[in-house]
């Protein structure tokens, strides 16, 4: 009997560990290629909060710099109402390159975060797994360096969201404005 508890017991981690791993993240990161500006193209959620106000959201800036430890430090600049806000959060590196942490201090909720794949030049798809005490939930995100994408990486990021279990209306191409797009940083 023991020897059967602890083999479901191995068997329920081995597939915790696998889910997370389901998640590819860039061969061969380079982070000091990923740094600098970068426009939100896409936005993909299955949480509460995207599905209550997506239908407000626009395009945004998000500007993308290394920290002299090796964090990112992370300024997203978007048009809410008639102001910009600035949201500012430090991604925490983990052993795995292409890969990192962040904990919301407003929220409480955990963030892994994955670099899935980018050509630095054009474009990077982002996966996020959140887990916060009323649930988990995925969140991808498209940046772009310029203010629009081809349709096949427009394509490549509604397919990859469906793969991380998203459905078509949880699936946002951010609509483009002008609004607090200006030099930021």
């Amino acid at each position: 009997m023991h020897a059967t508890l602890l083999g479901v017991l191995g068997l329920a981690l081995l597939g915790a560990l696998h889910a997370q791993d389901s998640i590819p993240v860039q061969t061969d990161f380079q982070q000091d290629k990923l740094t600098g500006r970068w426009y939100s193209i896409g936005l993909a959620s299955n949480s509460n909060w995207f599905k209550e106000k997506k239908h407000l959201m626009k395009m945004c800036t998000t500007d993308i710099s290394a920290t002299a430890d090796g964090n990112l430090q992370v300024t997203s600049t978007y048009p809410k109402g008639d102001q910009c806000e600035k949201k500012n959060s430090l991604y925490t590196k983990t052993e795995q390159p292409g890969r990192f942490s962040y904990t919301s201090p407003r929220w409480g909720s955990n963030h892994d975060i994955y670099v899935v794949e980018t050509d630095y030049k054009e474009y990077a798809l982002v996966a996020t797994h959140i887990t916060k005490s009323t649930g988990s939930y995925t969140m991808v995100l498209l940046y772009s360096r310029t203010k629009s994408l081809s349709p096949e990486r427009l394509e490549r990021f509604s397919q990859f969201s469906k793969e991380q279990g998203l459905m078509d209306e949880e699936i946002l191409i951010l609509p483009q404005t002008d609004k607090c797009m200006a030099d930021t940083a």
